[in-house]
């Protein structure tokens, strides 16, 4: 293990000071000093003239003279249970009643030293020795059982495992209860345990990818996003309106601003042409002649790796009265989205 230079300072300071002590010792011996009565009956000047600094130490300690304040260590705390099953189990009803369990006594020990659990983390022992573990980000820290029981419910009545559990931990992660002010103009969320709720039961349904906060790529490639866990945090100088460079948005080359109701996965068409230019659109969605048409409009990106793609769009209005955005890539076309 490597040790600090100010922890091995600190360790030569104290065999320096060991030795000398075995030096002051040896010494009174030699003078026929054997029990702490003949050491305290020495006088104080000559101690120190004789013996030096670590002697008068030595002889203050001795006749009860010396003074030194406590140091208060508080030793760290640790919430955390741990249950081993006598039986393997393999329904969910004695897994919740533990858990259950585990957060009454965590609140009350929490509760006593005015703290609030912040995170928690699961742990699952199977009977072929592998584990599980998750960890569950608090929105909002309480020792509220019920509200923290929801969460672990909701978590586990969606989980499978082909092993029975064995053992099962709950482990606290404490911090001091949150004191938040609002602006004069904020909203505070009135349940974030619900909302957290809420997204962790979609989570279950849809899949931990389709759940979240869309965000744009650093690319100019269309409707190209990643989905980030969800947050309610509102950032200070964020602004309500964002710029959809994906397209959610989408203002014509001509005429007023338009909403661009994406079709995902864009819709594959058949497109007719003439003289290079659609007359004749067919799809899933829509269908009829092009009475009018806007475009091509080349757009390409990530020419450098692997990754690079091109495309020419068009924007078509059929006979119908529909407005529409259409894309030709590799002589396939697609409808990308129905302008409202």
């Amino acid at each position: 293990m490597f040790l600090t230079t100010e922890r091995r300072r600190d360790n030569k300071r104290e065999a320096e000071r060991a030795a000398e002590v075995r030096r002051v010792i040896g010494i009174l011996h030699k003078w026929g000093i054997h029990t702490l009565g003949q050491f305290a009956a020495l006088e104080k000047e000559q101690v120190s003239t004789r013996l030096g600094p670590e002697a008068v130490r030595m002889w203050e300690r001795a006749t009860g003279r010396a003074m030194r304040l406590l140091k208060l260590v508080q030793p760290p705390q640790s919430f955390a249970e741990t249950f081993e099953f006598e039986n393997e189990i393999e329904t969910a009803e004695p897994l919740f009643f533990m858990l259950r369990r585990f957060l009454q006594q965590l609140s009350l020990r929490l509760s006593a030293l005015y703290l609030v659990a912040n995170e928690l983390k699961l742990r699952l022992t199977f009977s072929d020795k592998n584990s599980y573990e998750h960890l569950f980000k608090i929105p909002q820290p309480s020792n509220d059982v019920e509200v923290l029981f929801r969460m672990l419910h909701t978590h586990l009545e969606n989980f499978t495992s082909t092993s029975p559990i064995v053992a099962v931990s709950l482990e606290a992660e404490a911090t001091k209860p949150s004191q938040q002010q609002f602006g004069l103009f904020e909203t505070p969320l009135r349940d974030p345990a619900q909302l957290s709720e809420t997204l962790a039961r979609l989570t279950g349904l849809l899949g931990a990818e389709r759940v979240g906060t869309p965000v744009l790529e650093d690319t100019y490639r269309p409707d190209a996003f990643r989905m980030e866990p969800f947050s309610w945090q509102i950032e200070a100088g964020a602004s309500a309106v964002s710029t959809d460079k994906a397209g959610a948005l989408r203002t014509p080359r001509a005429g007023t601003p338009l909403a661009l109701r994406r079709l995902r996965p864009a819709s594959q068409a058949s497109v007719l042409l003439d003289k290079n230019k659609p007359a004749h659109l067919r799809s899933l969605q829509l269908q009829g002649d092009v009475v009018q048409h806007d475009g091509p409009y080349m757009l390409s990106g990530n020419w450098w790796d692997q990754n690079a793609w091109g495309r020419a769009e068009w924007d078509l209005q059929l006979a119908t009265g529909a407005l529409c955005c259409c894309h030709a890539e590799d002589e396939t076309w697609h409808v990308d989205g129905i302008y409202d």
